[in-house]
């Protein structure tokens, strides 16, 4: 299965869109293209350890690598960044690990 996202990270106005598919419903692979240089980055470190085992990746008691390839990628203010979340969530749909749907992250000060 292939799971499609597009992620508008918000004020620093790059946008990221990214395919994650998976023809056995466990092993997932990235394409990732984004306006931004630090997710470029994590884009290769992805390509470089794939596939990924989407079933370790949910697991709570296994090594996990794509949030954790996140943190080492996007620091300083980018440690903020939703896009390992949104490629996390394309993850899991394309693995059938979840249905997918939209998920938003809605903004104010009070």
């Amino acid at each position: 299965m292939k799971a499609c996202v597009d992620i508008d990270a918000g004020i620093c106005g790059f946008k990221t869109s990214a395919g994650a598919s998976s023809p056995d419903g466990q092993m997932v692979a990235f394409d990732i293209e984004s306006d931004c240089d630090n997710i470029k980055g994590l884009a290769a470190a992805l390509k470089e350890l794939e596939p990924i085992d989407a079933f370790r990746e949910i697991h709570p008691a296994a090594e996990n690598i794509l949030l954790p390839t996140a943190r080492a990628k996007l620091k300083g203010c980018c440690s903020g960044c939703v896009v390992p979340a949104g490629l996390f969530k394309a993850m899991q749909v394309a693995a059938g690990l979840a249905l997918p749907r939209d998920i938003v992250i809605a903004l104010r000060k009070e």
